[in-house]
């Protein structure tokens, strides 16, 4: 059931979290500070009437964005380089199998952040690796315990978007191929990493839009909350 109390600004879907199992989050890039405030506003009602429940997440917010919502909650957790802010700052206690996200180079990181707060917030144990990608292959090599035992993995590349591949080849569980817009020219600010992914050899990759850590730790998410 939509709510109608932010007319010309936003219905929120307050029902997501009981229908689905994850509540609905809000996307900051767009908006203005001031209706990201009305919107933190009319959550935080929802959530001391009991209407909704969950943790509430706003992404692709910028710093004037997580200030909007800090001033209506006030201990909410920004985190800048994730360009994410959450409430309630502390996770829930984890659950399910390991979600491990593998991100190819430091360049990448801000994407993988965005995935490993999204799926740590959303209930799952996350691991996060960083800068193995496969210019150096010995490096993801070293981590097959660790990606032995995920029961699911997102891997975050942009250039060649080849990790995928190579994860893909080692692992058990399912594979979510986050491609980045890291790269140089002929990167075509993420869509070669894109095209490699998508064409990966190695079954079991599913691949979510360029730069979307968010929808890579929801997706890996709901396949280890089994």
């Amino acid at each position: 059931m939509a709510d109608s109390s932010l007319d010309g600004v936003a219905e929120l879907d307050l029902d997501r979290g009981s229908r689905r199992g994850y509540p609905e989050a809000i996307y900051c890039e767009g908006k203005t500070p001031e209706q990201v405030r009305a919107i933190a506003r009319r959550l935080a009602e929802a959530y001391a009437s009991g209407e909704t429940s969950g943790t509430a997440l706003f992404t692709r917010a910028s710093v004037e964005h997580a200030a909007a919502v800090v001033a209506e909650l006030p201990d909410a957790l920004h985190d800048e380089m994730a360009r994410l802010v959450v409430w309630p700052p502390e996770p829930p206690t984890p659950t399910g199998e390991l979600v491990v996200i593998l991100c190819a180079g430091t360049s990448d990181l801000p994407v993988a952040q965005e995935a490993a707060v999204t799926a740590r917030h959303l209930g799952r144990p996350v691991e996060l690796v960083v800068d193995v990608g496969v210019a150096g292959i010995h490096r993801v090599l070293a981590r097959r315990e660790l990606i032995d035992r995920a029961g699911a993995l997102v891997v975050v590349a942009g250039m060649d978007g080849a990790l995928a591949s190579v994860v893909a080849g080692l692992a058990r569980a399912p594979v979510v191929a986050v491609p980045t817009s890291v790269g140089y020219g002929a990167a075509f600010g993420g869509i070669a990493p894109l095209l490699t992914m998508l064409n990966a050899c190695a079954p079991g990759v599913g691949v979510v839009n360029i730069d979307n850590g968010y929808g890579g730790g929801h997706l890996a998410a709901q396949i280890a909350a089994r």
